[in-house]
């Protein structure tokens, strides 16, 4: 009997505990799991690890091509390089990422041929700007089909050697034969460099974008529209507009336009002159695009706005930087029949309730207004929001504009304004556009 007692009391002290079999369970699911040939990273399906890098940074990529020889495969699949962006950075004066050295040189080396999708983001130094170019120039055996140039502080490309750049934008223009999205605003581009653009990629340009480009003139942008019959998007600088450039854009063998960006500006107050655009031109292309969206941006001083929309203008988005007088803002209400969008950043200090007013009525299509500076009273905005009613999507004013008067205080505007929009609305308490 003694002896039984003990051995029964030595086998319970060896019977595990429940947390002992708990680690020992989770042990042996670890191990299962690991061993699984389903579960290693190196079979993961090539179309997944394809999907995987497509979501990764340049860096991150090329340190996941390290992991095995199925990952690094992957990694110089061509369809890994039609699109890319280079960033180009000064690390003594930029906190912005750069693409290394090294990786430029690979991808010029071994996947130029793939690419079709490429941009260009450069900081404010003009070496940026030139190992741009510089990576512009070896892109020989390329089909891109958009480039972008940008600046993300001031305008670098602009401090380029002239002859550099159009050097190196020429070889692209030249080889690619299939651009059809070009943006290349703040860029000392000229017109012979896009005669070499139209000759080689005439039939597939769609869009083009060259604001701030003052090396180009009228008629150089007058050769695109000419030839370049597939045109939809078209942004540029005022100076370069004419009525010769509208009726081009109106032709019959021109498809349908759908974007035309037109941005004013004015650096030197009283020292630029702004010609006039005939009304039958711009009819003219309305009647042949209905449809599309003309957008303008003005950058002007007060006195420098009188040739603007003393007749008919089919606008339908306008923003402007500076401040605008009342007589323009009375025009704009007369004169701009498919108005959209309005945006004013100024005014000064005399109320816009019948400007306001006159908008509302004349303006149908009118759906996103936007005031900062300016002055309204309460019952002149109830009066415009009341007609626009619920078109509008959008309504962005900033609370110092409106001045209460003996029908509404501020207390009061937020809830007969929210009545007549069908939604809750509060004034801005900062700038949203």
């Amino acid at each position: 009997m003694k002896r039984g007692r003990t051995g029964l009391k030595s086998k319970c002290q060896t019977f595990p505990s429940h947390e002992e079999l708990a680690k020992r369970q989770k042990r042996r699911a670890l191990s299962s799991f690991a061993m699984t040939p389903a579960e290693d990273w190196g079979n993961l399906p090539h179309h997944v690890v394809l999907q995987i890098f497509q979501h990764l940074s340049l860096v991150d990529r090329a340190r996941a091509s390290s992991v095995c020889r199925c990952w690094n495969d992957v990694f110089h699949t061509p369809d890994l390089w039609r699109r890319f962006e280079f960033e180009l950075n000064q690390p003594a004066t930029s906190y912005l990422r750069s693409t290394h050295p090294d990786l430029i040189q690979q991808i010029i080396k071994k996947h130029a041929q793939h690419l079709q999708y490429v941009s260009f983001k450069v900081d404010s130094c003009t070496e940026s700007a030139e190992a741009a170019c510089d990576i512009l120039s070896q892109l020989v055996n390329c089909t891109i089909k958009t480039l972008g140039l940008i600046s993300t502080a001031r305008p670098s490309f602009m401090d380029v050697s002239q002859d550099h750049f159009v050097s190196a934008l020429t070889v692209v223009f030249v080889n690619s034969k299939s651009l059809s999205s070009i943006k290349i605003d703040d860029t000392p581009v000229d017109d012979p460099s896009l005669k070499v653009l139209v000759a080689n990629n005439s039939d597939t340009l769609k869009l083009l974008k060259m604001s701030s480009c003052p090396h180009v003139s009228p008629a150089g942008i007058l050769c695109v529209a000419d030839q370049c019959h597939g045109l939809r998007e078209l942004a540029l600088n005022y100076h370069l507009l004419s009525d010769e450039l509208l009726l081009a854009l109106s032709s019959e063998k021109h498809v349908h336009l759908e974007h035309l960006r037109i941005d004013v500006v004015s650096e030197n107050p009283g020292q630029t002159h702004f010609h006039t655009i005939k009304r039958s031109s711009w009819d003219a292309l309305v009647r042949h695009s209905p449809k599309v969206n003309i957008v303008m941006y003005f950058f002007l001083y007060e006195e420098e706005f009188e040739p603007f929309f003393c007749e008919e203008t089919p606008v339908t988005h306008l923003y402007f930087g500076r401040a605008v007088s009342k007589e323009m803002l009375g025009r704009i209400g007369l004169n701009c029949p498919r108005l959209v969008e309005l945006v004013v950043c100024a005014n000064g200090l005399q109320p816009l309730d019948e400007e306001l007013i006159r908008i509302a009525e004349r303006c149908k299509s009118l759906t996103a207004i936007g005031l900062g500076e300016c002055e309204v009273t309460c019952s002149g905005f109830v009066e415009f929001v009341k007609m626009c009613g619920g078109r509008l999507t959008q309504l962005s004013i900033m609370e110092e504009v409106l001045i209460p008067d003996s029908s509404y205080n501020m207390e009061q505007i937020h809830s007969e304004v929210s009545k007549h929009l069908g939604r809750i609305w509060f004034p801005d308490m900062m700038p949203t556009w």
